[in-house]
């Protein structure tokens, strides 16, 4: 029996949320599509209805996640102006930690990425240079452009790994885990007050 166009969208929204979820839980390479379409209510003929290959199922996975992480760290602010300090707080918090599921993708699948189809790693660095611009928007007037991109730059790659290895001893040490995100909240505080030496 054919689906109407509107219930073939929910399918595909359902398959795509249910794929980012177990990704981020279990990695994309543990994950297979037969347990993307029981996660999502479907058959694993519905799901190749809709995606070509686990490939591009992945990357549009990817992109959906980041888009939600994007616009969930939009809301955590309010109606407030972009602040460097808030987005720390925001990223580098004991619940960012936690929620690996629920979480920003890209904290949960830096490690594998380079693993996976240039497809994902385009929408990866997609998802990157978005993060690099909405915290280089955060910081003060008084970074000149190249700068202030360095420093975003640094930025990421440092919250990024900071919630990695704060995840990584959770289990085992919580006051480690929790000293390696104040440790980072803090320092990379003091590279936005201090800004870093140009570098031509």
């Amino acid at each position: 029996m054919r689906v109407s166009k509107n219930q073939a969208a929910k399918n595909r929204e359902a398959l795509v949320a249910a794929a980012g979820k177990l990704f981020r839980a279990r990695g994309m390479d543990g994950v297979g599509v037969a347990e993307v379409a029981k996660e999502a209510g479907l058959t694993h003929g519905a799901l190749y209805a809709h995606f070509s290959s686990k490939e591009m199922l992945a990357a549009e996975a990817l992109s959906a996640g980041l888009e939600r992480s994007h616009q969930a760290m939009i809301r955590s602010r309010g109606e407030a102006a972009p602040d460097f300090t808030s987005h720390l707080d925001y990223l580098l918090s004991p619940r960012m930690r936690d929620t690996v599921e629920m979480g920003c993708p890209m904290t949960a699948s830096a490690s594998e990425i380079g693993r996976q189809s240039v497809e994902v790693s385009t929408r990866f660095a997609a998802g990157l240079e978005r993060m690099i611009a909405t915290i280089q928007a955060t910081l003060g007037g008084g970074h000149a452009h190249a700068e202030a991109r360095r420093i975003a730059i640094a930025v990421v790659a440092a919250e990024i790994g900071a919630i990695s290895i704060a995840r990584a001893v959770a289990k085992s040490d919580l006051t480690l885990s929790n000293d390696i995100l104040s440790a980072v909240r803090v320092e990379l505080g003091r590279l936005e007050s201090h800004g870093v030496d140009r570098g031509d």
